[in-house]
């Protein structure tokens, strides 16, 4: 059973990452013995990612994000250490899974799953503990034409509010979510929503992607990146509390939410909000490596092995495109990290079956070396594995299962 809220180990204290030769080969050495691809979380670096993300949040509680991590032993264990609570899923049908055994879930997006509808407002239990997210009238005429008001129990609501940046000359930073935006959005469509019979407003969300979900240490573009940051942060922060304060007479929410791991600062020190979100932090893809204000240990990583050399400096891996969802560039692409220079070839990147790594490391590489990388992202991983290899102190402590290994594709 992971267990995160245990003494460190030894390997914890000595953060055995920040030696990549030696992390890595540990990994390596811990599943010498199990085919590639194989997939590991390293459980102190794991749990070291779990603790820095509450002192970032400065005291906020966070709501576990379940995209980016999609392991339910992982997600339980981080639950279980104090400062965390309640899960933001991501499909209906995930959490109606999960709150099996979870009473505090906030569905991020907004569903028409008539068949997870028809199940959720049959069951008042369910009802209770699953919150929909919403941000059109017609997303509640959606769930009234599935069971009208008064043959079902109450559905709990939250509002997902455009929490992007309007900067002037470059327009909209940031995820196309949400139509609310101003203050006056929010609260003429919050009166709408009370008003309606059946339906009980809890929540708010807001998610900063301009500012959580990009890095701004590296590249030719991160002086301009920070500038625009610190705009948005502080017309965020001013609008954030307009809403606040507008919501105050229409209804009581149990939560007004905001942030991801990259701004984890910024929303512990919003007093508007009443919790964080975030997930992807825990396993730490290379996403992170280009932001400034945190350093998130590489809780997880995958390997592949070599099967051929069709160069002295190329070797090639079975595998690899496991390419992370977004745009599609170049930072996409899983990372080959260890050996350490190695990267893949231009006309070709990271591939379905096959990886050519290019190098100078790849020359000391032979057929059945193992590779390993780090995904862009936290939680896609798991829709390519049945299981994650649970190492401690270099030993495979325990094999937790993903969603996939579980049986689960939701997305």
């Amino acid at each position: 059973m992971l267990d995160l809220t245990a003494e460190q180990s030894r390997s914890a204290v000595r953060e055995a990452w920040r030696d990549p030769a030696r992390y890595w080969a540990s990994l390596t050495g811990a599943t010498a013995d199990l085919p590639a691809p194989v997939a590991v979380i390293e459980r102190d670096a794991l749990r070291h990612n779990a603790l820095d993300m509450l002192v970032r949040a400065g005291g906020l509680p966070i709501r576990v994000a379940t995209k980016s991590v999609r392991v339910r032993s992982v997600l339980d264990a981080v639950l279980a250490i104090p400062g965390y609570h309640g899960i933001l899923s991501f499909t209906l049908a995930e959490a109606l899974w999960l709150a099996e055994d979870h009473d505090d879930i906030v569905l991020g997006y907004p569903t028409v799953d008539r068949a997870g509808l028809r199940k959720l407002l049959a069951d008042e239990k369910l009802a209770s503990r699953i919150t929909l997210m919403i941000d059109d009238i017609s997303h509640l005429d959606f769930i009234d034409s599935i069971a009208a008001p008064g043959t079902r129990p109450e559905v709990r609501v939250a509002i997902d509010v455009d929490a992007s940046y309007k900067a002037p000359g470059l327009g909209h930073l940031g995820v196309r979510r949400s139509s609310l935006f101003t203050a006056a959005d929010v609260a003429g469509f919050a009166r709408q929503v009370v008003r309606r019979l059946g339906f009980r407003l809890v929540g708010l969300q807001m998610y900063d992607a301009q500012i959580a979900g990009q890095g701004d240490a590296t590249g030719a573009e991160a002086p301009l990146i920070r500038i625009v940051q610190a705009r948005s942060r502080e017309e965020l922060r001013v609008r954030r509390a307009q809403i606040a304060d507008a919501m105050l007479g229409i209804a009581p929410l149990e939560f007004l939410n905001g942030g991801g791991t990259g701004s984890l600062e910024f929303t512990g020190s919003d007093e508007s909000l009443t919790e964080a979100t975030a997930g992807s932090g825990l396993l730490a893809g290379h996403l992170f490596d280009g932001y400034r204000s945190f350093h998130p240990a590489p809780a997880t990583g995958f390997a592949f092995d070599v099967v051929r050399k069709p160069a002295p400096d190329i070797a090639t891996v079975l595998g690899g495109g496991w390419i992370a969802s977004g745009p599609a560039v170049a930072s996409r692409q899983p990372l080959p990290v260890w050996p350490p220079r190695l990267r893949t070839l231009p006309r070709e990147a990271a591939g379905e079956v096959q990886t050519p790594l290019h190098g100078e490391s790849a020359r000391g590489l032979k057929v059945g070396d193992r590779v390993w990388f780090r995904h862009c992202k936290s939680g896609e991983p798991a829709e390519r594995v049945l299981s994650y290899q649970l190492v401690a102190d270099g030993k495979i402590v325990d094999e937790l299962p993903t969603y996939r290994g579980e049986g689960k594709a939701f997305l």
